[in-house]
């Protein structure tokens, strides 16, 4: 081998060797977690605690049973104080009934009747979060009975003597479902998506105001705007 193919030889394999050790010292190098003496690993028992989402599908939904009529006093005695007697919301609460048809309106009451897609939202809230300063209190048969009683108030439920269970949970379905869908902006907008955004100029015509906020009357008509000095 020549002098000059073995300096080529050479030179290669120190290069290679120059950035294995450069890649090597870059890479971070896995380490065992740390014992920083806070707290303790969460027992199986603890993470089931909190494990306890109800899905649409009704994967999650706990064994229990509760009827309406059931779910009428709890009703009153423990969410009546904060959502009203009919789910007409008391103050600035929630409100939990009421509003069909409002939603193309300009003033939408958006209650479980009138806007929610799925009936599991109401007993996975409840479950999680009601009654308010005494949250995860009801038990199995309690969260049945009360669900039943809310649902019963935008006439998902219409028979005072039904019996919610885990079992027919999922035949129930709220007026509003249909309208909502997912997102599908990644394909159906796709043919939008620039990788540099428009900063100036973004638009052949001059801008025009297309709608106004009659509703709130924020939007001025022309000539009647404050003036500026």
């Amino acid at each position: 081998m020549s002098r000059f193919l073995s300096f080529l030889v050479t030179s290669g394999l120190a290069a290679v060797t120059a950035t294995a050790v450069a890649f090597a010292q870059t890479k971070p190098i896995p380490q065992a977690p740390r014992d920083l003496g806070i707290g303790r690993v969460a027992t199986p028992e603890e993470i089931a605690g909190w494990d306890i989402d109800v899905r649409p599908d009704g994967v999650g939904l706990p064994v229990g049973k509760g009827t309406v009529k059931a779910g009428e006093a709890l009703y009153v005695e423990r969410c009546a104080a904060c959502h009203g007697e009919f789910g007409e919301s008391a103050g600035r609460w929630p409100i939990l009934s009421g509003g069909e048809g409002t939603l193309s309106g300009h003033d939408p009451v958006k209650s479980i009747g009138s806007y929610w897609p799925y009936a599991s939202t109401v007993i996975d809230y409840v479950r999680r979060a009601m009654p308010y300063g005494n949250a995860q209190s009801l038990t199995n048969d309690e969260l049945y009975a009360v669900t039943a009683y809310v649902l019963s108030l935008s006439d998902i439920i219409k028979d005072e003597n039904f019996e919610l269970n885990e079992k027919n949970f999922t035949s129930l379905k709220l007026p509003n479902e249909p309208n909502f869908f997912d997102d599908d902006r990644e394909t159906s907008e796709k043919a939008f998506w620039k990788k540099e955004p428009c900063m100036t100029n973004c638009v052949s015509e001059s801008a025009k105001v297309v709608g106004r906020a009659r509703a709130l009357d924020v939007t001025p008509e022309e000539g009647k705007g404050p003036k500026v000095e």
